[in-house]
């Protein structure tokens, strides 16, 4: 891969950088479906929606949990604002089982008092961190 494919990538949570380096390419799930960014890419902002984030860098493929946020998108450079961001050495599989169920139960509960969206967002952060680490 030349060093004229790559542009820079940044992850930033509200606590902490979370990622900063080259890529040649970068896909994640917005609000409009996964995409996939090189270098380049027309320039625009995207909503994001939990999943995958996976970073191609000339030397391997990193892959990390997303949760919530948005990606400004320029031609050297992609900014991604996450609400959480978790590499798969940092989620604990088993909480991640609990946190689905716990999810699941309160959206097929019949209670008044259930907060839907939170249990779908719960559910889906739960799930992706599930997914990311059977890969």
């Amino acid at each position: 891969m030349a060093e004229k494919d790559l542009f820079e990538v940044e992850i930033i949570c509200p606590d902490h950088p979370f990622y900063e380096g080259q890529a040649s390419m970068i896909e994640f799930n917005t609000s409009e479906g996964q995409v996939g960014i090189y270098k380049n890419h027309v320039p625009e902002t995207l909503i994001l929606r939990s999943g995958i984030v996976t970073i191609t860098t000339p030397g391997e493929k990193l892959q990390a949990a997303l949760h919530s946020g948005f990606a400004e998108v320029l031609k050297e450079k992609v900014t991604i604002m996450a609400q959480a961001a978790e590499w798969p050495r940092e989620i604990d599989l088993e909480r991640a089982r609990k946190a689905e169920s716990r999810a699941r139960e309160r959206l097929g509960s019949s209670r008044e008092n259930v907060d839907v969206l939170r249990a779908e967002m719960a559910l889906n952060r739960a799930l992706t961190r599930i997914g990311l680490m059977k890969k």
